[in-house]
């Protein structure tokens, strides 16, 4: 582990379950996106430089130097493990590129799955809403996650066999009975997706968009949000960590059809999630999809 990691202190060590069969990886992905976090916030506010790679989306140095020093970590302490990375695409355990040209991946093996800097144009605006998420897969499914909010301090995390905690205590999805009440972040596109938001926002109490698909789906996992809709727009390295840990929690989470909700093959931007209690997630997604 480079120096950068091993000097992390999160305060979120006892929250990681030792009888888990995952509690190396999960621990390193706590630490790593600490060190990472701190990357982020020395050159918040002060960015040198600002790329644009879409009309809707940038690329900062922040970014780069986050991925980096992860990258770095990993290949130190799991040196044959593969990497899924937003910036740099796939990397199999020799750093030989595997990307595809959807930005899809191999499922099989070990994979670290990982997002330097979600809620770029956030973070390059000045908004403190952005976090860096880290998620272990194995074979094409999610064992263990973190996402830290360098501007909160906080670290949710959760590994697959043990309980899902925000800094070191334990977390649980919304208890809420009713629909009615529900705030939720929510982001729909494509066809009738103004009918679509006007039912979802008939049926609930609020929705909210936060410009951080990550921290969004990790607030599931304590209710802050209540439920997490978005169509468009995600990749694995938006959903590995936080939908662990959201799932975890007590959230029940799918594709808009029905599908499973973590799928590495997916082209780069093209997954999609509903997560919400289980009591309500039926019906959120027959919103989502127009088919309530």
């Amino acid at each position: 582990m480079t120096g950068d990691v091993a000097s992390s202190s999160t305060g979120v060590e006892a929250g990681v379950s030792a009888v888990s069969a995952w509690t190396p990886e999960l621990q390193f992905a706590i630490e790593t996106a600490a060190a990472a976090g701190r990357v982020l916030m020395d050159r918040y506010e002060r960015l040198e430089r600002v790329r644009y790679k879409s009309a809707t989306d940038v690329v900062t140095e922040a970014d780069h130097l986050s991925e980096e020093l992860i990258i770095r970590a990993i290949r130190e302490r799991f040196p044959g493990d593969a990497i899924l990375a937003e910036e740099s695409g796939g990397q199999d355990g020799s750093g030989a590129s595997t990307a595809r040209r959807d930005g899809s991946a191999d499922p099989g093996g070990r994979t670290w799955v990982i997002d330097p800097l979600d809620g770029t144009v956030n973070y390059a605006n000045g908004l403190p809403v952005f976090c860096v998420a880290i998620g272990f897969v194995v074979d094409g499914r999610p064992m263990a996650g973190a996402v830290f909010d360098p501007t909160r301090g906080e670290t949710f995390a959760a590994a697959w066999d043990g309980p899902p905690t925000l800094n070191g205590r334990p977390i649980h999805a919304s208890t809420k009975d009713q629909l009615s009440d529900y705030v939720i972040s929510l982001g729909l596109g494509g066809r009738a997706a103004i009918s679509r938001a006007r039912a979802i926002r008939k049926a609930i109490r609020v929705s909210r968009s936060m410009g951080s698909a990550s921290l969004a789906l990790a607030y599931v996992a304590n209710g802050r949000f209540d439920a997490f809709i978005q169509e468009t727009g995600l990749s694995a390295w938006d959903i590995a960590a936080p939908g662990l840990i959201a799932e975890r929690a007590g959230a029940a989470l799918t594709a808009f059809d029905g599908s499973t909700w973590y799928d590495q093959t997916r082209p780069t931007r093209t997954a999609n999630v509903v997560a919400a209690p289980p009591a309500h997630q039926p019906r959120l997604r027959a919103l989502a999809t127009g088919r309530a």
